[in-house]
């Protein structure tokens, strides 16, 4: 019996006697999502005037890359975590989020003076930004990681790195609300760089803790 085969059928027999993996899923991401509001709020919290923020485009827009991002992310690391689903259409749409950003950008470059360019891009909360939505993501992608555990991800690196894009999309769309820097450019880079370092933490702890 080959080592797939062998984990799809362990999988199947845990599952028998288990909270279905779909449901299971559902209850990672809302434990999830409880204690990164959690870590939230008992640090930075959100920006002073958001109520007049969601008025703007550009705050409003975070959210949405944000979203799309964790949305994506859910839907490809639900298919990873169970030995034959497909991923080819989950895999598909992790483009969006990326897509979404550099047309954001591209709109931003064209919008604003070349000369504001570089403020744009540093804006005023870059090092903020790079430590808190880690902080904020780190106890996500631990119950991501261990969702992997309980399921049978066939390619565990790939697996954590997308629990690690889910921690990030989550973290991010809460320091979104706290963030005063709503330029494209500021989310393009910034959160990007953040993101990605949860998603590298994320694929060492598939490689290291949901291998079979």
């Amino acid at each position: 019996m080959r080592t797939e085969d062998l984990i799809k059928a362990l999988d199947a027999d845990a599952r028998d006697e288990a909270m279905p993996m779909g449901r299971a899923w559902w209850l990672a991401v809302g434990v999830a999502m409880a204690i990164a509001a959690m870590v939230f709020f008992a640090t930075i919290g959100p920006r002073p005037d958001i109520m007049p923020a969601m008025h703007t485009m550009r705050f409003m827009s975070k959210f949405v890359f944000t979203l799309t991002l964790a949305a994506s992310a859910f839907a490809l690391i639900r298919a990873l975590s169970m030995p034959g689903a497909s991923t080819v259409r989950a895999m598909a749409w992790m483009i969006a989020a990326p897509l979404l950003v550099v047309l954001a950008v591209v709109l931003e470059l064209f919008v604003v003076p070349e000369a504001d360019w570089g403020k744009r891009l540093i804006g005023s909360n870059m090092m903020i930004c790079m430590s808190f939505i880690p902080l904020i993501g780190i106890g996500p992608l631990a119950i991501f990681l261990g969702m992997l555990r309980y399921g049978a991800p066939t390619r565990p690196v790939l697996a954590g790195a997308v629990a690690g894009l889910l921690a990030g999309g989550l973290a991010a769309t809460f320091y979104a609300a706290h963030c005063f820097d709503d330029s494209p450019l500021f989310v393009a880079t910034w959160y990007t760089v953040a993101i990605a370092f949860l998603t590298a933490l994320g694929a060492l702890g598939g490689r290291f803790f949901v291998r079979w």
